[in-house]
């Protein structure tokens, strides 16, 4: 059974938080989906990951391409991801079930912390999840470090 990690984004943006997290997760050895809830915005992420620093190469493809399943980190806004993921990353306020959350090894979302409307829909996240009896922790980067605020 897995957990949600909860990231609040107040000091980084999601372009510069997102691939030290994706870096992380496939260092354990985890294949990722990024579920957002914009083609366009992911078209736009996809960019981004690709333009990233010289020494920290990202493989990921954008779903709807011919080698999805085989994609270590694939962005989509679809519900399941063709890559069968260990981990599954929501960013802008994509949806997640209690189910992912006990199905993969981790959940994390990622919210603009900057943005009352995504803090409050990442409380309501939180509040269904735990509800729901899923682990969850929530990590800050208010002090210029990530620092776990929250455990449930």
């Amino acid at each position: 059974m897995g957990a949600a990690f909860f990231y609040h984004l107040t000091r980084k943006p999601l372009e510069v938080t997102l691939p030290m997290l994706l870096g992380k997760a496939m260092g354990a050895g985890w294949r990722v989906a990024v579920r957002g809830i914009d083609m366009e915005r992911m078209k736009w992420l996809d960019q981004a990951l690709w333009m990233g620093p010289e020494d920290g190469f990202l493989p990921h493809g954008l779903a709807g391409g011919p080698h999805d399943a085989a994609q270590p980190v694939l962005l989509t806004v679809a519900a399941e991801a063709a890559n069968t993921p260990h981990c599954l990353m929501t960013v802008d306020g994509a949806g997640v079930t209690a189910g992912e959350v006990q199905a993969l090894e981790r959940v994390c979302v990622l919210f603009d912390g900057n943005d009352s409307a995504a803090v409050e829909a990442a409380r309501g996240q939180w509040r269904n999840l735990t509800g729901a009896g899923c682990s969850a922790q929530y990590w800050s980067e208010e002090s210029g470090r990530w620092e776990k605020k929250a455990e449930a």
